[in-house]
């Protein structure tokens, strides 16, 4: 197998949207792999963006929440899931207004902000992962399910 052929990990950004009561913004996913759990806002980083550019277009694309302000990054994890490989950046913003939508309804629904001690289950594994890493302060992290 030549390097061209070799399966490499695609690059993900998951991101902890906070209001300002300190409540997480988690939605229900209805496509893809892990249809059917809840999730913070995330996908791929796409080629040519920054991170904080990716995460921005995820954050809206998904809730159209668009007044953000970026805090930091709180972890980078390895993730193999459902079958597939990603390294995934979690960001924590704050939401300075306005309230989720649903522009991808065909992706994902129910929008909603929760106390982090009553977020919905089941979690989507990378945002699980996202989740845990905040709450706990690990910053690298290895996640296989």
């Amino acid at each position: 197998m030549t390097t061209a052929d070799t399966p490499r990990p695609f690059a993900a950004v998951g991101i902890i949207v906070l209001n300002q009561s300190g409540q997480v913004l988690i939605g229900e996913r209805l496509s893809s792999h892990g249809a059917g759990t809840y999730q913070i806002p995330g996908g791929h980083l796409e080629f040519g963006l920054t991170f904080e550019q990716a995460a921005r277009k995820e954050v809206a694309e998904e809730t159209g929440l668009t007044n953000l302000t970026f805090e930091k990054i709180v972890c980078l994890n390895n993730e193999r899931v459902y079958g597939k490989h990603f390294v995934n950046i979690g960001f924590l913003v704050r939401c300075n207004g306005g309230e989720p939508g649903n522009p991808e309804p065909d992706k994902s629904r129910n929008w909603s902000w929760y106390r982090s001690g009553e977020i919905p289950a089941p979690l989507f594994a990378p945002t699980k992962a996202v989740l845990d890493a905040w709450r706990s302060g690990t910053f690298f992290n290895e996640v296989v399910v």
